[in-house]
């Protein structure tokens, strides 16, 4: 298994980073946009959707993501998406893991996966845009790269910290391995991360003062556990061990990028829509 695991790794990231860094934006757009398609086939799973309704939803979140990339009058959903990404991962998805909530109405379903995957899609398309003047040419690939990694080492820092430390669980019900000392674990090294990108000048981390660095670089490792907490739900409801089988050691393509759903939507929210940040 952990062959597998790390063939599939070796063989995903020369490919992820040659969309990130040497493609055009869409490029970059397009890639996201298969991942996330892929994704809305597990979602289809989670929501037990028939053939035919499965189909609808994934031809459905195909040609909206295809609008989002090549219309520019689609960019105006970003003001929904920006909306939708704040109320949904900030205030509603702490109810919904408490009350676990599922998706047995599958309208419900539907328009909370259409929403979830373009916003992400949104998120990623539009951070990977973003310009700096001594950092002209990958600037936003880069900025974009660092962001996301927030969720990876808050990821490594828990687990090794739920490890060494872990006592107190943090949802048992729904991912009986994660513990509240994990979460500790992972602010504090997130923390330390933001710190150093912005000491050593990392592109859009040094453009923000600590004092706003560290409360967002906690509200998005936050963030990135309650992506991850959701899907657990989602699997646990249907009785699902993995999203899906397309990625061999490694689940599906939603159990890869489940932290990221909630973290780059959120983040492009905080930095255009409430720091108002153009480049």
């Amino acid at each position: 298994m952990l062959k597998t695991r790390v063939l599939t790794a070796l063989a995903l990231l020369p490919i992820v980073l040659l969309c990130l860094f040497a493609g055009s934006t869409l490029v970059w757009g397009a890639f996201a946009a298969i991942a996330l398609t892929l994704g809305a086939w597990e979602w289809t799973r989670f929501a037990s959707f028939d053939r035919a309704e499965a189909a609808v939803f994934i031809i459905t979140f195909a040609t909206m993501s295809a609008a989002w990339l090549l219309l520019p009058i689609a960019r105006s959903w970003a003001v929904l998406f920006d909306g939708f990404s704040l109320a949904f991962w900030l205030l509603g998805m702490p109810l919904w893991l408490n009350r676990k909530w599922t998706l047995k109405r599958k309208w419900v379903a539907a328009g909370i996966g259409w929403l979830v995957l373009l916003s992400a899609l949104a998120g990623v398309t539009r951070l990977r845009e973003l310009q700096f003047k001594d950092f002209p040419i990958y600037g936003g690939a880069v900025a974009l790269l660092l962001l996301i990694a927030i969720a990876w080492v808050a990821d490594i820092a828990a687990y090794f910290a739920g490890r060494a430390f872990g006592r107190h669980k943090l949802a048992p019900s729904i991912s009986p391995g994660k513990t509240w000392e994990g979460v500790v674990g992972a602010l504090v090294a997130v923390a330390i991360y933001l710190v150093v990108l912005h000491q050593t000048g990392a592109p859009l981390f040094r453009g923000l003062p600590l004092v706003v660095l560290l409360p967002v670089g906690v509200g998005l490792t936050a963030v990135s556990v309650v992506g991850d907490l959701f899907e657990s739900l989602l699997k646990r409801q249907v009785g699902l061990k993995d999203s899906s089988g397309l990625l061999p050691g490694h689940g599906g393509v939603l159990d890869r990028i489940d932290s990221l759903l909630a973290l780059a939507p959120v983040a492009a929210a905080l930095l255009f829509r409430l720091a108002s940040l153009g480049a």
